[in-house]
């Protein structure tokens, strides 16, 4: 169940945000395996004022936070990392310099879901 947040600068059309997500989401189900239906995710625009970047980046510029259980392999971690970046490129022409990523892994207990604690199986 990764939680998938993109922080951009406002202004992109409805179309280019759903496509940033489905290349997200489809890099996630063929290097980690999560299912279709598994989308939590969310865009947070900003104002150019806002969202201080810099000057050798283009207007295209993204930053990917995904949250994700622990147990992911460094291998299926960077497999994530290059396909998510592949399919902004192949589909938005998005520059892979203007993708930044970053995988964050809480540990289970620190995850609640359906008003209880996610269990550990440890």
């Amino acid at each position: 169940m990764p939680l998938v947040k993109v922080e951009m600068l406002e202004g992109k059309s409805n179309d280019f945000k759903k496509t940033v997500l489905d290349c997200i989401h489809d890099g996630l189900v063929d290097s980690i395996g999560i299912e279709d239906w598994d989308r939590f995710q969310r865009i947070e625009e900003y104002e150019k004022s806002n969202f201080e970047i810099p000057s050798f980046k283009s207007e295209d510029f993204m930053i990917i936070e995904l949250t994700l259980f622990p147990g992911r392999t460094k291998e299926q971690k960077g497999k994530a990392i290059e396909m998510i970046t592949d399919n902004l490129k192949n589909r938005l022409s998005i520059a892979p310099g203007d993708v930044f990523i970053i995988i964050n892994e809480p540990p289970l207990e620190n995850w609640g879901m359906n008003g209880q604690q996610k269990e550990c199986n440890s």
